[in-house]
């Protein structure tokens, strides 16, 4: 039986030029992609550049809310309220739907990004407030294998996508390394196609510590902005259809 796997990226947190060329890129090789909505990263014009790059290729879009801090990129916990929080994240999200819908294309899941993505995995109130937003909008959560997200969203028949990262070091316990930790991005492409497989077919990779892990995901991410993307992505794709994978979007 042939095994299939969603390839992601995370798109349109670059407005430069170069950055948005990258980007469309990339969309010719995953067959989904989480565009910035204005929280970290993202304007009217970047959201309308992807979804129109996505609808062209027929990959399936999502939005990529964050907390709101342009600043530190998303990358930093906040202190905010959950009543605030939830405010910028449906202003956020109905603002790429609006673009969305301008575009005629819909928008088929919500993953967070950076930090929120992070602590909500195994925050009782952020997992809660993601997944509420996520029946309001009827939208697909993405989130970790084995989270909490995974875990209210089952409870709420909330469809939900569990993703694992090819470019990322992971813990024991199947959590990011920080990205403030030495060796929490992997930078050889090796190593990432190496983990992706491993990711794609459930099979044990080594965790930061040297112990072995499995995870297993519906989707592997990839970083648009981790140096060297673009090939990483060609060379994923490549890697996975001579494994007998095929690359769809999860459902």
């Amino acid at each position: 039986m042939t095994s299939m796997i969603d390839l992601n990226a995370d798109l349109g947190e670059d407005e430069y030029p170069a950055g948005i060329a990258r980007d469309v890129d990339i969309m010719d090789i995953v067959s989904s992609c989480n565009i910035a909505c204005g929280g970290h990263a993202g304007s009217p014009d970047t959201m309308r550049r992807m979804l129109s790059a996505a609808k062209a290729r027929s990959i399936a879009p999502g939005a990529h809310p964050s907390y709101p801090d342009r600043a530190g990129f998303g990358r930093q916990t906040m202190d905010i309220s959950p009543e605030n929080l939830e405010i910028t994240l449906t202003r956020q999200l109905h603002e790429i739907a609006a673009i969305a819908a301008e575009v005629d294309i819909m928008l088929t899941h919500i993953k967070p990004h950076g930090a929120l993505y992070n602590d909500a995995q195994d925050d009782p109130i952020l997992s809660t407030l993601l997944v509420d937003i996520a029946a309001r909008e009827n939208l697909a959560l993405v989130g970790m294998p084995g989270s909490l997200i995974q875990k209210k969203s089952v409870e709420q028949d909330i469809a939900f996508i569990s993703e694992a990262f090819i470019d990322r070091r992971y813990t024991d316990n199947g959590r990011l390394v920080p990205r403030n930790q030495a060796d929490a991005v992997i930078t050889d492409e090796d190593d990432r196609i190496s983990q992706g497989i491993c990711l794609a077919q459930g099979t044990a990779f080594a965790a930061q510590s040297g112990n072995s892990l499995i995870l297993k995901a519906q989707s592997l991410c990839l970083h648009s902005d981790s140096d060297g993307a673009l090939g990483t992505a060609k060379r994923m794709r490549l890697a996975l259809e001579n494994a007998g994978i095929v690359i769809g979007p999860a459902e």
